[in-house]
C-alpha cells in the first residue's frame, strides 16, 4: 500500500470513528411520540374511571379516548441517532431540551406540575360538565399538590378546601398568600380546612421560599376547587398527567349523567383543556396524538380550534380518521351526537 493510500485509509478510519462517536452523543433535545389512550367511559382496575355516588347514572356504550404522548423522560437524554430517527419518523416530533424542561426546573418539578395539572384538570371538567347541565357551583380554594418534605406534607392532602387561616377567611388563592405572609416564618399558622365534607384543623409553621427570603410558604399548589352537589370521582393511572385530557373528562362526565349514548356506540377520540365555561384550549402535540387515536380504532378526533393547522398534517392515512373542531364542550356535544344518528352528516371541521 503506498503511502498516500495509507494517509487516505487512517483519514477514513478517523472520519468514521468521528462520525459514530458523533451519533452516539447526547444532544440537547427530547423526542415526543405516540402514546398511550384510555377509554375513560370503561374501567381501569375492575373499577369505572368516572364514578359516580348520589346521582343517576346511565349505562353506556362506546368509548371516548383520551390521548397521551411518549415525551423523553427528564432524567434521560437522546443521542444524535436517536433525534435524526425521530426528526424523519412521520409519527414522532423532535424538541429542543429547554422547551420541554426549562433549566431551572427538576424532574420532582416537572412531575409535581404534571400531577397538579391532572388534578386541576379533572375537577374543572368536572366543573365543566355539570356547568353545561345546569348546576351553579361556587369557587373555592382547594390544595392541587403537595411539596413533598415541606411543612404541609403530611398535614394537608389533595383536593382540601381551604376555609381560612388564622381565623381569617380564604376566598381566594390571594387570601390565602397574603395570611401566610402575614402569619411570616416565626410561628405556627392554624388553618382550617374542608376535608371529605367536614371541617378539620392543622397547624403549620411556614418557612423561608428558595426563591426569596422574606417570601413565607407553607409548600402547596393552590387553584380553583367547586362544591359540587354529588360526588364524582375520575380515576387514572398516576403516571398520566397535565391538563390536555379536560374535554375528554367532561365528555365522559356528561355521558355518564345524562340517559343515552352521547357516542352512539362509536370510538371517539380527542384533546384540549377546558375551562368550567366549558371552553377548549389548544395543547401540545396534536400530531402524535391523533397517530395515536388512529392506532386505537377511533374514527372521529376532538381538535381544539388552536391546533386545527397542525392537525391536519398528522401522519395518518387520508380518511383514517375524522377531525372534528370542538371550540367548546357544548359544540363537542352536539357534533357527537349529530354523528351518533348519521356518521357522514357534516360536522365543524378543522381546515
Amino acid at each position: 500500500m503506498s503511502r498516500r493510500s495509507l494517509s487516505t485509509a487512517v483519514v477514513a478510519g478517523l472520519l468514521l470513528v468521528l462520525f459514530v462517536v458523533a451519533l452516539v452523543l447526547p444532544v440537547p433535545y427530547v423526542t415526543m411520540s405516540p402514546g398511550p389512550t384510555v377509554n375513560v367511559l370503561g374501567q381501569a382496575g375492575g373499577r369505572h374511571i368516572v364514578s359516580v355516588t348520589g346521582h343517576k347514572t346511565y349505562p353506556t356504550t362506546g368509548q371516548l379516548r383520551l390521548t397521551t404522548v411518549s415525551v423523553t423522560s427528564p432524567g434521560r437524554s437522546i443521542n444524535l441517532y436517536g433525534a435524526l430517527s425521530a426528526w424523519f419518523d412521520g409519527t414522532k416530533a423532535v424538541y429542543p431540551r429547554d422547551v420541554i424542561y426549562p433549566p431551572t426546573q427538576s424532574a420532582q418539578d416537572a412531575e409535581q406540575e404534571s400531577s397538579v395539572e391532572m388534578v386541576s384538570s379533572q375537577d374543572t371538567a368536572v366543573a365543566a360538565a355539570l356547568t353545561e347541565l345546569g348546576y351553579k357551583l361556587p369557587l373555592h380554594v382547594e390544595v392541587l399538590g403537595v411539596t413533598p418534605g415541606s411543612p404541609a406534607a403530611g398535614k394537608l392532602k389533595v383536593r382540601d378546601q381551604f376555609v381560612s387561616v388564622n381565623g381569617t377567611a380564604v376566598r381566594t388563592a390571594d387570601d390565602l398568600v397574603k395570611a401566610i405572609q402575614d402569619n411570616g416564618t416565626s410561628r405556627t399558622a392554624t388553618f382550617v380546612l374542608r376535608r371529605a365534607g367536614k371541617n378539620v384543623t392543622e397547624r403549620i409553621r411556614p418557612t423561608a421560599s428558595t426563591s426569596g427570603p422574606k417570601r413565607s410558604v407553607i409548600g402547596v399548589n393552590p387553584g380553583d376547587g367547586y362544591d359540587f352537589p354529588f360526588d364524582v370521582s375520575v380515576r387514572l393511572n398516576e403516571q398520566i398527567g397535565g391538563p390536555s385530557a379536560g374535554l375528554i373528562f367532561a365528555l365522559s362526565v356528561y355521558d355518564t349523567l345524562t340517559p343515552g349514548e352521547l357516542t352512539g356506540g362509536n370510538e371517539i377520540a380527542g384533546t384540549g383543556t377546558i375551562t368550567q365555561g366549558g371552553t377548549v384550549g389548544p395543547i401540545g402535540g396534536i400530531q402524535q396524538k391523533i397517530v395515536a387515536a388512529a392506532d386505537a380504532g377511533a374514527k372521529l378526533f376532538l381538535v381544539p380550534p388552536g391546533n386545527c393547522a397542525s392537525a391536519l398534517n398528522a401522519d395518518v392515512k387520508e380518511g383514517e380518521i375524522r377531525l372534528v373542531k370542538a371550540p367548546t364542550l357544548h359544540s363537542a356535544i352536539g357534533s357527537l351526537q349529530t354523528y351518533a344518528r348519521d356518521p357522514h352528516a357534516t360536522l365543524p371541521a378543522c381546515s
